[in-house]
């Protein structure tokens, strides 16, 4: 293990040098990553990376599936449940059986159980790609709230498929009442776990707040470890992992700011962004490094690279063609059940690119490979697993055909679509302006009901009530980019000024560090504003 760790000290830093790339030449940067690792997997006199199956799942997925539960919007996902929920859950299961019968079809030997595995394998779309993408293109909000909500919930619905096709193949059974109870109890069973687990973690870290002494260190290590528990104890019992994380991790977003403090919230988001930008970039990397690993285990197999190859495109093909055929049936179904339900969204679409863009954007990932890697080696009765290094190589192929060509050309797709004209959410600039002051608004009232008799008494608070004043009074409070860029050029000034205070020997240098850390986390808001 020691010797690999200038191997991994290498790998980091390929991939911090990758992404400021794919920033600089405004792509996508998952897909430099496989890229990378393929270019690192080809380079000779460097170690060959084994991955271990039983290692894979547990190491990545959970904290990936609970930092993008922090980021689900329930009220977005209510607003647009029936297409969110029909491409989380019905057309994973259309793709699959698609998957299912041209693999039974064409792959000589392989099953319909098998077909139905490959498909939960690849079912998935990656949240990660899809986002990274949407950042350098403008889109409607309608659109990418639905692809990125999308892609955070097919993850349970693929694994889902994946769960009871292994389970038919391992153990050669198929009993219908017992799998529908299976099922049942894994979707069901996973939510409730996990929504237990997050209100024992809420109630626990409330109770520490108020008997023993904690810091903000101590909660994000909570946190850490709260992914890991909820997906254990799930799998356990026969649960669905995926979803006690999703539902775990939901639970205590919507609840964050009764069960945490303030510096607790400001300081996790810091670690959780590194630690989910350090695993996606391994993950990614691992795309490309596992190739020699794959290729390697279809000449022990005994199929041509070319044979392999054929059916990796027929199946990445099959995928494509099945999410834009669903993409369209998707808004022709809309415009047949507006006749008898009410539908978010009724009009008629006279451009045929929104569909197009919601079917073409369908990248496979991180965890299509971590749960292809994750199939166990050999069946119950000992034999080895039929086709799992073709099924690997097949999901290889899928990943690396989406990421390149899905993920190069959507970008262009966006700008040649002419997107109609949504009108869903006020402008931001608008919104920006309401929120503020109706912030002001209601503080001003909180002031005059609790502390009439105090303000006056106070500089501070007088101060501050002539500010949120302000804001009431002000018509519009828009920052041009010239108003941007002449308030951070003060903010740095502040923060030099800072620095020559701190050479007083009087002063001490944590407080110094204290107006810092205000001056930095206003600039930050101003940057991204």
């Amino acid at each position: 293990m020691v010797a690999y760790f200038p191997y991994l000290l290498l790998l980091l830093i390929v991939i911090i040098a990758l992404t400021m790339l794919a920033n600089r030449i405004r792509i996508a940067y998952p897909i430099l990553l496989v890229l990378g690792g393929l270019v690192m997997a080809m380079t000779p006199n460097l170690p060959n990376v084994t991955i271990d199956p039983d290692w894979v799942l547990i190491i990545f997925l959970p904290p990936l599936l609970y930092a993008d539960s922090w980021a689900i919007s329930l009220k977005e996902i209510w607003k647009w449940r029936r297409i969110i929920l029909s491409f989380a859950f019905i057309v994973v299961f259309i793709t699959a059986a698609a998957v299912a019968w041209v693999a039974n079809m064409v792959l000589p030997g392989f099953s319909l159980a098998l077909g139905f595995l490959l498909g939960g394998v690849i079912g998935s779309t990656d949240v990660v790609s899809v986002s990274a993408i949407l950042k350098f293109v403008k889109v409607p909000h309608r659109l990418s709230t639905i692809l990125e909500n999308e892609s955070l919930l097919n993850d349970a619905s693929s694994l889902i498929v994946f769960r009871f096709a292994a389970l038919v193949v391992t153990t050669g059974q198929f009993v219908w009442y017992e799998m529908a109870g299976g099922f049942l109890w894994v979707v069901f069973g996973g939510l409730l776990i996990g929504l237990l687990i997050g209100l024992l973690i809420g109630w626990i870290l409330k109770l520490l707040h108020q008997w023993l002494p904690t810091d903000a260190n101590m909660d994000i290590v909570l946190t850490l470890v709260a992914p890991y528990l909820m997906y254990m104890i799930a799998n356990e019992a026969q649960a669905s992992g995926v979803l006690a994380v999703v539902a775990g991790g939901v639970y205590l977003h919507h609840h964050r700011n009764t069960i945490f403090p303030a510096s607790t919230r400001n300081k996790a988001m810091a670690v959780w962004d590194n630690i989910i930008f350090i695993l996606n970039g391994l993950a990614f990397s691992l795309i490309g490094l596992s190739l020699p690993q794959i290729l390697e285990g279809i000449r022990e197999q005994g199929i041509s690279l070319t044979t392999a190859t054929y059916y990796g495109l027929l199946i990445t093909g099959t995928l494509i063609g099945v999410r834009i055929l669903c993409a369209y049936g998707a808004i022709v179904t809309t415009q047949i059940m507006k006749r008898f339900i009410k539908v978010a969204d009724g009009r008629r679409y006279h451009n045929i690119g929104v569909p197009l863009i919601l079917g073409w954007a369908g990248m496979r990932g991180v965890l299509s490979l971590a749960v292809a890697l994750s199939i166990p080696l050999t069946l119950d009765n000992g034999a080895p697993f039929p086709y799992r290094n073709l099924i690997l190589y097949i999901t290889f192929i899928v990943i690396l055909v989406t990421l390149i060509l899905q993920g190069l050309t959507l970008p262009f797709l966006i700008k040649w679509v002419k997107f109609p004209d949504y009108d869903d959410h006020i402008p931001d600039i608008e919104a920006e302006t309401l929120i503020r002051k109706e912030l002001a608004r209601v503080a001003l009232e909180y002031m005059d009901i609790h502390y009439k008799e105090g303000i006056t008494n106070s500089f501070l608070l007088q101060n501050q009530k002539d500010i949120w004043q302000f804001h009431l009074d002000t018509p519009k409070c828009s920052a041009t980019p010239e108003v941007r860029e002449k308030y951070i050029a003060i903010l740095r000034h502040q923060r030099d000024f800072l620095e020559q205070m701190n050479r007083n020997p009087r002063i001490n240098e944590e407080l110094i560090r204290s107006f810092e850390r205000q001056i930095n986390l206003e600039e930050e808001k101003w940057e991204n504003s």
